[in-house]
């Protein structure tokens, strides 16, 4: 494969995994969301939704409980470029209002809901895992044939 199909093609793995990234921290804001109202209802915790908004949506640096999680990279300031919502589980699950009509939610429609994004993100997580092991087997080809003289490290600084 031709040294520029293999940027080009880790350029379009970052992209995804950009996208993909994205589409996690909305799940994972909206998953947090249910599980403080779930913990109120329980009785757990005391303050509103609203009161507890800004510690429940800041980004704490955790990064998620998955074991193996990828490798953090700085988030965007700007959501990405994104593909027109259609017919995707990610733009049923994300377009969907519940968080509009939260307090008219049973406990059993708040877990269903919660099990849907559970879900939603681990096939969002699967999906970024193979993008990222793609860039990995990229990057290893374009660090192996810089190694060996196949292709010109003066090219790739730009001189």
């Amino acid at each position: 494969m031709a040294l520029d199909d293999l940027r080009e093609r880790r350029r379009v793995c970052d992209t995804v995994d950009t996208e993909l990234s994205y589409y996690r921290r909305l799940l994972h804001g909206r998953m947090d969301l249910l599980a403080f109202e779930m913990r109120r209802r329980s009785g757990e915790e005391t303050r509103s939704l609203i009161e507890a908004l800004p510690e429940i949506l800041a980004d704490t640096g955790g990064g998620g409980d998955d074991a193996g999680e990828l490798p953090a990279k700085p988030l965007a300031i700007e959501a990405p470029d994104m593909p027109e919502t259609g017919r995707r589980d990610i733009d049923r699950v994300l377009e969907d209002d519940f968080l509009a009509h939260l307090p008219t939610l049973d406990d059993e429609e708040v877990e269903h809901i919660q099990s849907m994004l559970a879900e939603t993100e681990s096939e969002i997580s699967a999906k970024r895992r193979m993008v990222y092991d793609a860039y990995e087997r990229i990057q290893s080809e374009l660090s192996r044939r810089y190694r060996q003289g196949l292709a010109d490290v003066d090219e790739l600084l730009g001189s």
